[in-house]
């Protein structure tokens, strides 16, 4: 178990269906790979999706500042060598490519450990329950509300009884309150439409936004206002009989604290690569304290074993941004994502995708 060789990939591919999150976005997908090997022979595979520019920054961060601090080390240290790269980056860290790079090791790690059990991570955290419902993620606001509506109907017609669409930043508030009721008229009454505002809002503008959106009864309004207005999240959750939900832009459960301390927020949705796979089981497990349900942001490849192995795990967001990057995962069948059993998470990247997308 012995830690002998860390090695970085950096990857650009095209996507398999170009998102619309902006008009005319543009940007390929662009993946960090870490491969931390042990004497043994076993191999953790970690890996971040990047759909803006950074993964040059979190790779240096890497090679410069981490690997160097764990090779040699046990990789089943996971709690210590999560303490250690936190401390030692937390003059300038606390966030950032720091953490970014911390979270991609955290999951080789936990990866390394499943292995070496012969167990899938679930099942060596506390299974709880086998399968987990997906909502459709990827009506972008950038296919206007007719395109949004269509995407939400190809989601139903897959099997997903939610989707997620999105509003603010190109369009009006009229233009916003039209999406929305398209889209809930495209997949009809029995399905959960989640609104999702990117930070694009003013907490006044959201409260006078999910008003209204209460007639075509969304099931949560989601990131209204920038992270760190708590207060904002705050008065909208007070004012709205809506869920509003939050957390993906948060690093660690410190960054998360206002939310425990005020827990007017009923779901929170943090994402792996701001703490990793150790920091969302504490997360979790915060949540579940104040009758919180987690809801992950993307990688549902991954975080099925975290919602497989808690009570409070509420469902997982499938966007298809890497699909075609994987061997096999767990793919969700008619919205719903069963746990796998192979040791570890499971993933492994097919190798020619490797070999034809890698640049470094």
């Amino acid at each position: 178990m012995k830690i002998e060789d860390v090695r970085v990939s950096l990857l650009r591919a095209p996507f398999v269906e170009k998102p619309g999150f902006f008009a005319h976005y543009q940007r390929d997908r662009e993946i960090l790979v870490v491969e931390v090997k042990t004497r043994s022979g076993l191999v953790g595979l970690g890996y971040q999706l990047y759909l803006r520019e950074g993964f040059r920054t979190t790779a240096a961060c890497i090679e410069e500042v981490m690997a160097p601090r764990i090779l040699g080390r046990d990789a089943s240290e996971i709690e210590a060598i999560w303490r250690d790269l936190w401390s030692v980056t937390i003059a300038d860290g606390r966030g950032g490519a720091q953490v970014l790079a911390l979270s991609a090791i955290d999951v080789a790690l936990w990866d390394i450990v499943g292995q070496r059990a012969g167990l899938p991570l679930h099942r060596l955290w506390g299974h709880y329950r086998n399968e987990i419902p997906a909502y459709g993620s990827g009506c972008w606001r950038g296919l206007g509300g007719e395109g949004m509506a269509e995407k939400a109907r190809r989601f139903v017609d897959d099997g997903y009884r939610a989707v997620k669409m999105q509003v603010g930043h190109l369009w009006s508030e009229a233009e916003d309150a039209a999406n929305v009721r398209m889209v809930r008229e495209a997949v009809g009454p029995e399905v959960d439409v989640m609104v999702d505002v990117n930070m694009a809002w003013t907490a006044d503008q959201a409260i006078l936004m999910g008003r209204k959106f209460e007639p075509y009864e969304i099931y949560w309004l989601e990131e209204p206002v920038s992270p760190e207005d708590f207060r904002g999240y705050f008065r909208i959750a007070e004012a709205l009989d809506t869920r509003v939900v939050g957390g993906e832009s948060h690093f660690t459960r410190y960054d998360l604290r206002p939310f425990f301390e005020h827990p007017g927020v009923p779901i929170l949705q943090p994402d792996v690569i701001r703490g990793g796979l150790t920091e969302l089981r504490k997360i979790a497990a915060l949540a579940d304290t104040w009758g919180m349900t987690i809801a992950p942001h993307l990688y549902p490849e991954l975080m099925i074993h975290l919602l497989a192995s808690i009570p409070n795990g509420l469902v997982l967001e499938d966007m298809g941004l890497l699909d075609d990057l994987w061997i096999e995962w767990a793919k969700p069948v008619r919205g719903m994502v069963t746990a796998p059993e192979t040791p570890g998470h499971g993933l492994k990247i097919r190798p020619e995708f490797l070999r034809e997308y890698r640049i470094d």
